[in-house]
């Protein structure tokens, strides 16, 4: 029983022995996390999302209520845990000896950590202010906390730790989207820092930008584009990775292709393949070589003129150069994604909620939004009703808040320096996970 192992957690008079042996019970009862949620999602074909749209055409979205029928059973926070998925990656970097390899396994993570937007449609539901979300892995060996820290613009940071002391995984994102008439445009803002703690090691980095084809008419299909400089810190080594655009012809879609150098700009090795896919290493003479070498029939279809974006067609393989390293796989979504938001099994236990976690979890976890629970159960009008209600309670107190003169308090996270880029970001302060919730804010 969750409640009564939780409360022996608390007591003073038990045994450190015995605590560690009902926190080990406790743990492993999540390592079955569910790989389904309790309702299939709802049809968007009868929206007008034009109508809803046509006037925010070039403005930002976040500063825009938007209807529910957008969104996907998630809030933000649970979505960027998605960069945790391959935290296998992470761990293997951690094992490696050669600075060149682990870098080789930050920029596999980098990909990975953005590979669960695939045909990841539905938008997630915008963070409360003070609200948090928190995840425990034991089989993958982390656990992770993150807070809304800011409502305008809207801030999210996270905070991920090894269990055994191996990284630290922060940052803090602002996440800007837009809409250009037939698409919305995902903007990335913000740094990303992974620490490798036994190599006194530091990488940072920002995410690509992210693009949703045919929010009017047609297919909706995904690109991200752009490029993302991993650095290490320590060395002085450097991944620059382009996400490659579409393009005219669709040839490009999907492709991920950089090298990493030393810190006299000299190339060590190039990576290439696809995020939708995997990641591979080879030698950038043997590259290069096979690129010369490389025939491909150009079938090139001339672009119509329709309203809609057309789909490229994609054949999701990726040209493998004789000699090249795996460095990462996609694991196969399951058989029923398209009908659950196109979830991973990852993203499927995310908003779970076992009978006995309310004991200790924190009172502002996005698992208690009952928005999102709504529409995770299929109920669109009570979801809609509940997010209206949350959003009219967020105003309200924002504006109680300003006729008292006060400002928001983060509990968490506080605005700090990062000390290997020197921007301004916020950083996690501790104390979450001694569960002392006194005080928290009632936001939903």
């Amino acid at each position: 029983n969750f409640s009564k192992l939780n409360y022996i957690l608390q007591l003073d008079s038990v045994k450190k022995t015995k605590k560690k042996l009902y926190q080990i019970i406790l743990l492993s009862l999540f390592f079955f996390p569910r790989t389904s949620l309790p309702a299939p999602m709802f049809s968007r074909n009868t929206i007008s999302v034009w109508s809803i749209l046509k006037k925010c055409i070039g403005l930002e979205l976040s500063k825009i209520t938007m209807p529910i029928v957008f969104n996907e059973p998630l809030s933000f926070l649970q979505r960027i845990t998605e960069y945790m998925e391959h935290t296998y990656l992470i761990n293997r970097a951690c094992s490696l000896s050669d600075s060149v390899e682990r870098m080789q396994a930050v920029a596999a993570f980098a990909v990975s950590a953005v590979a669960s937007q695939w045909d990841r449609t539905g938008k997630p539901f915008n963070p409360l202010l003070g609200e948090t979300y928190e995840l425990t892995r034991e089989d993958q060996g982390f656990r992770l906390v993150s807070e809304q820290v800011s409502h305008h613009p809207p801030v999210s940071a996270f905070h991920a730790e090894s269990l055994i002391g191996d990284f630290v995984f922060h940052g803090s994102i602002y996440p800007k989207l837009k809409f250009w008439g037939k698409s919305v445009e995902a903007e990335p803002k913000g740094t990303i820092t992974l620490e490798l703690l036994k190599h006194g090691e530091v990488y940072t980095w920002s995410n690509p930008y992210c693009c949703v084809h045919n929010i009017i008419l047609g297919k909706l299909w995904i690109e991200q584009y752009g490029t993302v400089e991993i650095v290490n810190h320590s060395t002085g080594d450097k991944c620059v990775l382009t996400f490659k655009p579409c393009g005219m012809f669709g040839k490009e879609l999907h492709k991920v292709e950089g090298y990493i150098q030393d810190k006299s700009k000299k190339k060590l090795c190039v990576i290439y393949g696809k995020w939708t896919e995997c990641m591979w290493s080879v030698d950038p003479q043997a590259y290069e070589a096979h690129k010369k070498s490389e025939k491909k029939g150009d079938n090139k279809k001339q672009k119509n003129n329709d309203d809609a974006d057309d789909m490229p067609e994609v054949q999701e393989t990726v040209s493998v150069v004789p000699g090249s390293t795996l460095l990462w796989r996609i694991d196969c979504r399951p058989a029923h994604s398209a009908a659950m938001y196109n979830f991973t099994n990852f993203a499927m236990s995310l908003n779970e909620l076992e009978p006995g976690m309310e004991a200790f979890l924190a009172p502002t976890d996005c698992r208690f939004r009952p928005d999102i629970r709504a529409m995770e159960n299929g109920n669109m009008d009570e979801a809609s009703k509940e997010k209206e209600r949350l959003e009219e309670k967020q105003r309200a107190a924002r504006k109680q808040r300003a006729k008292n003169d006060e400002e928001w308090s983060t509990r968490w996270f506080q605005m700090g320096t990062n000390p290997y880029t020197g921007s301004q970001e916020w950083i996690y302060s501790g104390g979450y996970f001694s569960r002392n919730y006194q005080d928290l804010p009632d936001i939903y």
